[in-house]
């Protein structure tokens, strides 16, 4: 897992960028099989959206579209939680990997439901 400097910690671009870089490096170690694979699908789409849809929601054109964006964000973030989660179930070597990923999920989609909230 790529490190994060403490400069870059709130630099949400590049933190959500990382994310999705690391999402793909714990997938690659990944196990292949009839359960992983549709697994590791969802992880890579949903962790690697994170930095996408966040980068739509900095150039959003109206605070509505803004709030729609981060929601979007929010509820990827969230899902890449729950398929760490089950990877880490269908291939318990990887939980001590996993941990840390599933660390920075979490705290992904807790900034980014704060920031949804305080959107009005």
């Amino acid at each position: 897992m790529t490190n994060t400097t403490n400069n870059k910690k709130w630099d949400l671009e590049e933190r959500t960028a990382r994310f999705g870089e690391n999402v793909i490096l714990f997938c690659k170690k990944v196990p292949r099989g009839p359960i992983t694979d549709p697994l590791i699908t969802q992880l890579v789409k949903a962790g690697t959206s994170v930095g996408a849809n966040y980068c739509e929601a900095d150039d959003a054109e109206s605070k509505k579209d803004f709030k729609h964006k981060i929601g979007i964000v929010k509820k990827e973030s969230r899902e890449s939680k729950h398929f760490i989660r089950m990877i880490i179930v269908a291939a318990p070597i990887l939980e001590e990997e996993g941990k840390p990923l599933w660390q920075e999920a979490k705290e992904l989609n807790l900034i980014f439901n704060s920031i949804y909230k305080k959107v009005k």
